[in-house]
């Protein structure tokens, strides 16, 4: 019974903002939706290759207004319907609110308690089983005005939780990821804004969708090698450390195999194996080097449409 009511929530939810989209409101473009098609209809999800979409996060509206660019006949398959993350202290603040988003397909994320917590391994058990998970990376809405810039006045995508590297690599399969990049939706809802217009769409927003190539997963292994540089010389952050830790999932073979031929030249170069951090020392960073990996994925296909500021897309 769940099943259905959970089933129905997600297509009135899909179908309305569909007809959003298609009424006017606002204007639309959609780039490279045949790619994240052919890995949703993909015969691989059936030997449980997950599918993983990563995409900046520019209004709270982004989910799940953008998901009206789908085939109709998408929100009513478990199959083509995304899981999402979503913070407890924004969406499941009251009894209705929680119902609401967990029917649609929504888990409960709580900011502070870190990568090993319910919603992540649940993220996980869908990617093992074929699923299909939507990740906006920076973990909370940052619009294209506050991206930091360096000294060439470049734009860049704030950094990305490491909750991301650790689905990808503890999945059974490498999952097939899929970079997005959102733009406009921070013209249908600017934050900012006083009440009650905060809560209202502001009609006319030119918005876009594109999704990129997968990520291949050749690219994903190599992040996976362990550091050269000795323990000693790094400041690592202890709470990020979980003792006793070992690799997991598809990657926790790479991870081993890496860490032993990394011994293997320490000693062979006269050096002390000791000196070689532990796994559950090495993992952190290696899931920080996989995110970085995703991120700059997203920030690259927003750079190509977007340009230097990462904002409204380029005029073609």
């Amino acid at each position: 019974m769940s099943r259905l009511v959970s089933s129905a929530t997600v297509a009135v939810v899909g179908l309305t903002c569909k007809a959003v989209l298609s009424s006017g409101f606002c204007s639309l473009t959609v780039n490279g939706l045949p790619i994240l098609r052919n890995a949703l209809e993909s015969a691989a999800r059936d030997r449980g290759q997950g599918v993983l979409t990563v995409a900046n996060h520019i209004s709270t509206l982004d989910d799940p207004v953008a998901w009206g660019i789908l085939p109709a006949h998408y929100y009513f398959r478990s199959r083509t319907t995304r899981w999402a993350l979503g913070a407890s202290d924004i969406m499941f603040t009251n009894p209705f609110f929680s119902t609401f988003f967990r029917l649609g397909q929504t888990l409960e994320t709580f900011r502070g308690n870190g990568i090993h917590q319910p919603a992540v391994d649940y993220a996980i058990e869908q990617l093992d089983k074929g699923g299909w998970v939507h990740l906006y990376g920076e973990g909370k809405v940052n619009q294209p005005h506050t991206y930091p810039q360096d000294e060439k006045g470049l734009a860049h995508l704030p950094r990305f939780k490491w909750g991301v590297g650790r689905m990808v690599m503890e999945s059974t399969t490498p999952p097939v990821i899929i970079p997005m990049w959102l733009t406009g939706f921070d013209q249908l809802m600017p934050e900012g804004r006083a009440f009650p217009y905060k809560y209202f769409p502001r009609p006319g927003a030119e918005l876009s969708v594109t999704f990129g190539d997968p990520i291949p997963a050749d690219t994903i292994r190599q992040g996976l090698l362990p550091s050269t540089s000795p323990l000693s010389s790094d400041v690592l952050d202890p709470s990020l450390v979980k003792a006793g830790e070992e690799a997991k999932g598809w990657a926790g073979e790479d991870v081993r195999r890496n860490m032993d031929q990394r011994k293997l030249e320490m000693s062979e170069a006269g050096e002390s194996p000791a000196r070689l951090r532990s796994t559950a020392e090495e993992l952190p960073l290696i899931r920080s080097r996989v995110t970085s990996i995703i991120h700059d994925a997203v920030e690259d296909l927003g750079r190509s449409v977007s340009g230097r500021l990462l904002c409204a897309p380029r005029r073609r």
